[in-house]
C-alpha cells in the first residue's frame, strides 16, 4: 500500500493527445492504482504534452519543485517511458526528488538501471578527478608512484567536490522556498517563528525533513539573503 505524499506527472506526445485525453485517462487510472488503500496523500498533478525527444519540461520541472518543498515522492504511471528518455532519466536523478513508477513499484530493473548508471558516473567522476590532481601533483615535482604522500590531498579534492553538490541542493532547495516565504511576509507575518509556523501548518519540512524552528527558518533567510 502507498505512504507519504505524492505528485503525479503523467505525459503524451502529441497535442492532440492531450485535447482528447488519449492516453492521460490510462495513465491516471494507473497511478490511482497504485495509491489504492495505504496511508497517502495526492498533493497535485501535473500533465505534460510534448514530444518524448524534448529535454525541456515545464511542468516536469514544477512538479520536482512541489516535491522538493513538500518532500513527496513524484510518481510516474509507466516506467518504460521513461526507460526511453536518456533526458528525462538524468532529470530525475540530479533532481534530488524520489520518484517510483506505478507499473514497477519496488525493486526493478528500471531501479537498477539508475543505480547502476549514477554509480558509473560516479566511478568516472572520481577517476577524472584522481587522474587530474596526480598529474597537477607531477607537475609541481611530487613523486609518485610508492610514495602515496599526496594520497589525502586527492582524498580531499573529492570530498570538496561531493560538499559542492550538497550546496548546490542546499541552495535549490532555499530557491523553491522563496514564493512561499515570500508570500507568508506578505501576509503580515514576519517573525522567524511566526515563519517557521506557518510553513509548519502547511506541511512543508525542512530540507532534512523536520519540523521548522526559528533557528532553521533564519537559516533560510539568510541563504536567500532575505
Amino acid at each position: 500500500m502507498a505512504e507519504g505524499q505524492f505528485v503525479t506527472y503523467l505525459r503524451v506526445s502529441t497535442a492532440r493527445q492531450g485535447r482528447s485525453g488519449l492516453g492521460i485517462e490510462a495513465q491516471r487510472k494507473a497511478v490511482t492504482d497504485h495509491l489504492n488503500g495505504g496511508n497517502w496523500t495526492l498533493i497535485a498533478e501535473y500533465v505534460e504534452t510534448e514530444s518524448g525527444k524534448r529535454g525541456d519540461r515545464p511542468e516536469l520541472a514544477k512538479a520536482l519543485q512541489v516535491c522538493r518543498i513538500h518532500g513527496a515522492t513524484l510518481l510516474i504511471a509507466k516506467a518504460d517511458r521513461l526507460s526511453r528518455n536518456v533526458a528525462f532519466i538524468a532529470t530525475l536523478m540530479e533532481s534530488g526528488v524520489p520518484f517510483v513508477a506505478a507499473d514497477m513499484p519496488h525493486a526493478s530493473r528500471f531501479e537498477w538501471h539508475i543505480r547502476a548508471s549514477i554509480a558509473e558516473q560516479e566511478t568516472r567522476d572520481i577517476s577524472a578527478r584522481t587522474k587530474a590532481a596526480l598529474a597537477a601533483a607531477k607537475a609541481r615535482g611530487v613523486k609518485l608512484g610508492g610514495d602515496r604522500g599526496n594520497l589525502s590531498q586527492v582524498q580531499r579534492q573529492g570530498s570538496a567536490a561531493g560538499s559542492t553538490v550538497i550546496r548546490q541542493q542546499a541552495s535549490r532547495r532555499a530557491n523553491d522556498l522563496v514564493p512561499i516565504v515570500s508570500e507568508i511576509r506578505a501576509s503580515g507575518v514576519t517573525s522567524v517563528r511566526g515563519i517557521a509556523k506557518a510553513l509548519n501548518d502547511r506541511g512543508i519540512p525542512t530540507p532534512r525533513g523536520k519540523a521548522w524552528a526559528p533557528q532553521s527558518v533564519a537559516n533560510l533567510l539568510e541563504r536567500i539573503g532575505a
